[in-house]
């Protein structure tokens, strides 16, 4: 069966080591990798796909990413493809964890990453082209979208994009679309994904609180996975909450400081250069935590912690997506995917705006403005395929 799903594993690896932008960026690249070029699924699917996870605590873009995988070939190959996604980035995460002490800390900000943030910004102003092609077909839809994006400006709570979705749901339930004959069949609800992933929460709950309580000399990998399952099970928002909380575990709170808010940050600031997931930063910090017991404990910690994080993400949408396929039959549900739509459309333009300011500051840096107008050129225009826009640029950051 592994054969035939080859090339999509194929594309699923040079799109780990190529995805920039975070979530919206990512999404942006989906686009391009498996719909324009690959048609593994339509504009609408993976649309569809990227708003219900946004409505699951966890990695979105490493769930919509998993569906795909699922629609392909069911669970073994979703599983796969997220193996896949997380991989290379967590490798790099976890060995910074290794090598940092190594590092000077001012040359960490290399040059050859400068032209990355502008053109993500070129991808992520694509992905907002296309999705509003798709998504927004009339003035109901573009004042939800306008709504949405103007409220993830200015609104940063981790509930914020959650509860746009819900809203817009349901704001969409006024229209009168109806529900178009589907001979799709009911897919099957496999419960044994949510018993497992209730059963893992409270079993490493237990076993960290009787590590901690009996003093266990391994008490601290029991602690570190506990820790991470419990983030993946409940942040909403992407990896800027995620970095928040551990800021909040590990620095701030913490009796015995496994790491300086320093450290963080450094963390932090490399894995926004870095392709894949924002959750690999749990690969750096579980080293990090671990890294006082000695190499095997650090690598251990390296392992767990993306394990435990990534987890509760793949149990979660493998579990719900069934359930929310059969639910579209309902004109309830079929009604509010329009306005989720239209909400995520309007995320992706305020990530995109905010992307904007943050690296066009006056004086307008007219480098970054060339890159990010050739992207979205290259982008609209040609059928280049994205690893190859994102090495010319890594290219242009190593010449000049």
């Amino acid at each position: 069966m592994f054969l035939r799903h080859i090339p999509f594993l194929k594309a699923v690896l040079f799109h780990s080591i190529t995805a920039y932008g975070g979530p919206q960026g990512h999404l942006a690249m989906m686009l391009k990798t498996f719909v324009q070029q690959r048609k593994d699924v339509t504009e609408e699917e993976l649309m569809e796909y990227n708003a219900f996870c946004q409505l699951l605590p966890g990695a979105s873009s490493s769930q919509t990413l998993t569906l795909i995988g699922y629609k392909r070939g069911g669970v073994p190959l979703a599983v796969l493809t997220l193996l896949i996604w997380v991989t290379p980035a967590c490798l790099l995460m976890g060995s910074l964890s290794f090598l940092l002490q190594y590092f000077d800390k001012k040359a960490l900000n290399v040059d050859i990453f400068k032209f990355v943030q502008p053109m993500a910004v070129g991808f992520l102003a694509f992905g907002g082209i296309r999705a509003y092609n798709i998504s927004i077909r009339n003035t109901a839809t573009f004042g939800i979208m306008l709504g949405a994006m103007l409220a993830s400006l200015f609104l940063k709570s981790p509930w914020t994009f959650p509860v746009l979705i819900i809203l817009g749901g349901i704001v969409s339930n006024f229209s009168n679309k109806r529900i178009p004959g589907s001979t799709e069949k009911p897919r099957k609800i496999q419960w044994t994904n949510l018993w497992l992933f209730a059963l893992l929460f409270i079993m490493a709950g237990f076993f960290s609180e009787l590590a901690r309580t009996h003093n266990w000399i391994t008490r601290r990998p029991f602690n570190l996975f506990e820790n991470f399952y419990r983030f993946g099970s409940l942040v909403f928002g992407g990896g800027d909450i995620l970095i928040a909380m551990i800021l909040e575990q590990y620095v701030t709170r913490a009796k015995t400081q496994f790491m300086t808010a320093e450290e963080l940050l450094t963390g932090a600031g490399i894995m926004r250069a870095l392709p894949g997931p924002t959750f690999s930063m749990s690969a750096y910090v579980g080293g990090m935590v671990m890294r006082n017991l000695g190499m095997g404990y650090q690598f251990l910690g390296c392992l767990l912690a993306p394990l435990a994080i990534f987890l509760p993400s793949l149990l979660l949408v493998l579990f719900f997506f069934p359930i929310w396929h059969n639910l579209k039959k309902y004109v309830v549900i079929y009604r509010a995917l329009e306005g989720i739509n239209a909400v995520v459309v309007g995320i992706m333009w305020a990530a995109t705006v905010m992307l904007f300011i943050a690296i066009f500051t006056v004086p307008v840096n007219w480098y970054n403005m060339a890159v990010m107008i050739f992207t979205l050129l290259l982008l609209c225009k040609t059928q280049l395929p994205s690893p190859f826009i994102v090495l010319a640029c890594l290219l242009l950051g190593w010449w000049f």
